[in-house]
């Protein structure tokens, strides 16, 4: 749920804002404001230069895990992009992208061209949670793309061998960890009061940081959002789905496709692959890989992937516009079409290490087996809370296919050691009393309306909006109308005029033949 370079609610794909960035003109240090003060010689090669604002860069040692002194402390980086205008800055702003562990301070440019009304007046504090980017590495040795591609098994024990290398350092990845670190830079600022931007992940971080330092926050914008109390079985995410191919095949003009036949057709490609896996030979940059591609990684693609971009480009050909054709293709027995997609949507594999995404994941996420349990009594936990789910829970999936093409839900944890595990975070934590908007774009099965409703219930004073004909995280578009109520919001404390959200572009999708 996330801006990702490792595209995540936590999941895997493109990065949205590495992809806003690429269509803006490239920023030199000629053009930025000069920095002043110590600023001036004291800054490092990593700090982000930004047209027309100037940039200020440093980091802070913090504690590798609270209370425990012995296990070291760790390098946390964090930017503050400056405003343009004369006079103090009428406040400042936190953004997180998303993961867990995406970083932020490289994506510093494409921030500050979403939100560039805002940063005439506002200050925007960039923080790469520890283990990423900028920030100091706490390594466990599974990379991106082998978690990404392998098997249900391989993650799980992918996930065991993270552990493993973490030792008790694995503690020391929690959402509650990186709430305080930028409480931390918070303070060494000077800042009295933040305003939350979240995204994706950041959905789920910034209501953390405000129910453990209400009296700093001032204003709350969650976008691709879903609750602290999430469902371990992912149940929304299967049911948006289905919506999502009726919403894009309905809104195609001319029409393109039957959506009631779209998701037929997904139900009887799910029950081929159930049985009949396909091999998928994938290239990245870094390698070749063999996917084996199941129920479980068309589920992946149908509700993480194919969430995201939506609406970057409306006229332009998107996974998701596709996939209605692709997957009428492959039930009348051309598997071409599908096998191109997957293929074109796993360049993105990295060797990324994914220590920051896996240990919050298995700290924090609530989980349908106890953390305390032996593993033999959470597996028995979890087959039982799967059996009783009823039927039609998982839409065109079996509930096993569903959940196990989840990353970060289902039982990709249940092998995550009981020792150096903190308890998970508590679900219905007292948050403070600040106007609170919430986005959600109705084409995202990732985090659809259902869990942004459900994180705007979070809050007292919250206002939830679904952002029409968009997927994962709807700041994505580029007529700013997304980011345009979200700087308005955490001007006035008001959405103001969210007109535009209803009026967004339907995406192109690919006719439906034979």
């Amino acid at each position: 749920m996330t801006y990702k370079s490792t595209a995540r609610r936590a999941g895997l794909a493109v990065s949205v804002m590495v992809v806003m960035a690429s269509v803006l003109p490239t920023a030199t240090a000629d053009a930025t404001a000069p920095r002043s003060g110590p600023a001036a010689t004291a800054a490092p090669a990593w700090c982000p230069t930004v047209d027309g604002h100037q940039v200020d860069c440093g980091r802070l040692d913090r504690p590798l895990v609270a209370g425990k002194p012995k296990l070291g402390k760790v390098k946390v980086s964090y930017a503050v992009v400056r405003h343009s205008a004369p006079g103090p800055a009428k406040g400042t702003v936190a953004v997180n992208p998303g993961g867990p562990g995406e970083t932020a301070i490289d994506k510093a440019e494409a921030f500050a061209w979403g939100l560039e009304g805002l940063l005439k007046d506002h200050d925007l504090l960039l923080v790469d949670p520890r283990g990423t980017g900028s920030s100091q590495p706490v390594p466990c040795g599974v990379t991106d793309a082998e978690y990404r591609f392998g098997t249900r098994a391989q993650q799980r024990a992918a996930v065991e061998r993270c552990a493993e290398n973490l030792g008790p350092k694995a503690a020391g990845y929690t959402s509650a960890a990186t709430a305080d670190d930028i409480d931390a830079i918070r303070a060494h600022l000077g800042v009295a009061k933040l305003s939350l931007y979240g995204l994706s992940y950041g959905t789920y971080l910034m209501p953390v940081y405000a129910s453990r330092h209400p009296e700093h926050v001032s204003s709350i914008v969650l976008s691709g959002a879903y609750p602290l109390k999430l469902d371990p079985l992912a149940r929304p995410s299967a049911q948006a789905v289905s919506s999502t191919l009726r919403r894009v095949c309905e809104r195609s003009v001319p029409v393109a496709c039957d959506g009631e036949q779209a998701v037929r057709d997904l139900a009887s490609t799910a029950a081929r692959l159930r049985t009949k896996p396909m091999t998928v030979s994938i290239t990245t940059e870094h390698g070749v890989y063999k996917k084996r591609f199941t129920e479980d990684k068309l589920a992946n693609l149908m509700f993480e992937a194919a969430s995201s971009q939506v609406g970057l480009e409306p006229e332009g050909p998107s996974l998701l516009g596709q996939l209605p054709h692709a997957l009428h293709r492959f039930v009348k027995g051309d598997t071409a079409l599908l096998r191109k997609l997957v293929q074109e949507e796993g360049k993105s594999g990295s060797t990324v290490d994914q220590a920051p995404y896996i240990a919050v994941v298995c700290n924090d996420y609530r989980k349908a087996w106890s953390k305390d349990a032996p593993l033999p009594e959470r597996w028995r936990q979890y087959n039982t809370a799967l059996a009783a789910v009823p039927p039609g829970a998982y839409g065109a999936f079996s509930a096993k296919g569903f959940t196990e093409g989840t990353t970060d839900a289902g039982d990709v944890c249940i092998g995550w050691p009981r020792a150096n595990t903190p308890d998970p975070q508590p679900t219905k934590p007292r948050q403070p009393n600040v106007p609170v908007l919430v986005l959600s774009g109705d084409l995202d099965a990732n985090t659809p309306d259902a869990s942004g409703k459900k994180a705007a219930a979070q809050f007292r004073d919250s206002r939830f909006f679904s952002a029409r004909n968009m997927g994962h995280v709807p700041e994505l578009e580029l007529s700013r109308c997304v980011a345009g109520v979200s700087s308005h919001f955490l001007r006035t404390g008001e959405p103001g005029d969210t007109s535009c959200l209803r009026a967004l572009p339907p995406i192109a999708v690919a006719p439906v033949r034979g």
